[in-house]
């Protein structure tokens, strides 16, 4: 059995919570499953957005720090761009609905066999891609105001820059189950499957600057492994592999571990379950405050700290 599954959330830093709310929600579509605290720093939200019931590989979070925090800059031994697939068929949709929002993109492009994608930011200048392609059969979320055939059904990829990609490579085929999927000039995708949601790309960019963290770049990228017992594999390979590592962290609705790749990107292990059920009913998701156990008895102080934001975001619907 494989010990890592595929992708399982990618979270970013951010400036303006409504501004999250607003683009994840609204813009794209996606639903807010879970509303709760970063868990280092519980005076700043940490917000899921994903499908329905927020399936590891459809997961985007957030950290909004607020509009003051300094803008960081995309570059090497970071994670550049989040990729959602999107239908083959949706891309005059989309094109249309970021048109009608005033976001910026550029034109389609085409990468490898059968798949166009788009680029784009979101408020805070992370950079996103939407893939059009016909091999993801994830349904995605029905919000009830994107055509449902056209919604967002996951994460397709991540797109990692470096100044040399061999030994992230070898960290991830040799002890993170992927395997060489394409290849070109200068992108390298490896993955633990042949499917959107399971890819990592790897560009060798020596000529382009470091990236520095900051607001609009990504914090961590998470791959999912099933359960506990798999997770403890992954640490036993992880130390055969000289690699330091956190210790295991409940995050609640998964545990997690931390660990920066050879490139200088921060990965995180992270388990399947239990979910984001596991303190909400389904239909009831991400509506409300939820807070992990250590921080219950700060629940007054913190809604008084925390922003205050509307959710769903009718004037994108």
């Amino acid at each position: 059995m494989s010990l890592i599954t595929g992708l399982h959330h990618v979270t970013a830093i951010t400036g303006d919570a409504q501004e999250n709310i607003d683009f994840y929600t609204g813009v794209l579509g996606l639903r807010l499953v879970k509303t709760t605290v970063n868990f280092d720093y519980s005076e700043v939200y940490h917000f899921y957005f994903g499908d329905e019931s927020g399936t590891p590989g459809t997961i985007m979070t957030t950290f909004p720090y607020g509009k003051g925090l300094v803008n960081g800059r995309h570059g090497k031994g970071m994670l550049n761009t989040t990729a959602f697939s999107v239908s083959i068929e949706g891309l005059d949709y989309w094109m249309n609905r970021l048109n009608q929002f005033n976001i910026p993109f550029k034109h389609p492009q085409q990468r490898f066999s059968g798949e166009v994608f788009i680029y784009l930011e979101d408020f805070d200048g992370l950079g996103l891609e939407l893939v059009f392609t016909d091999k993801d059969e994830r349904k995605g979320y029905n919000n009830g105001f994107i055509p449902k055939d056209f919604t967002l059904k996951g994460i397709h990829h991540v797109e990692i820059w470096l100044d040399a990609y061999e030994r992230t490579a070898a960290l991830l085929t040799t002890r993170m189950d992927h395997r060489l999927i394409s290849e070109s000039t200068d992108r390298l995708r490896l993955g633990v499957e042949d499917v959107p949601g399971k890819y990592v790309d790897l560009l060798c960019t020596p000529s382009a600057l470091k990236g520095l963290a900051g607001r609009g770049t990504v914090h961590h990228v998470a791959f999912a492994t099933p359960n506990a017992e798999t997770q403890l594999q992954m640490i036993d390979r992880l130390n055969t592999h000289g690699l330091g590592h956190t210790e295991v962290k409940d995050r609640k609705y998964f545990t997690s571990v931390y660990f920066k790749e050879p490139g200088g990107v921060l990965f995180e292990i992270a388990t399947a379950g239990p979910g984001f059920d596991a303190d909400e009913e389904l239909a009831s998701l991400g509506e409300h405050l939820s807070l992990p156990q250590q921080f219950e008895s700060q629940r007054e102080q913190l809604a008084e700290v925390l922003t205050k934001f509307n959710y769903p975001t009718e004037k994108y619907r």
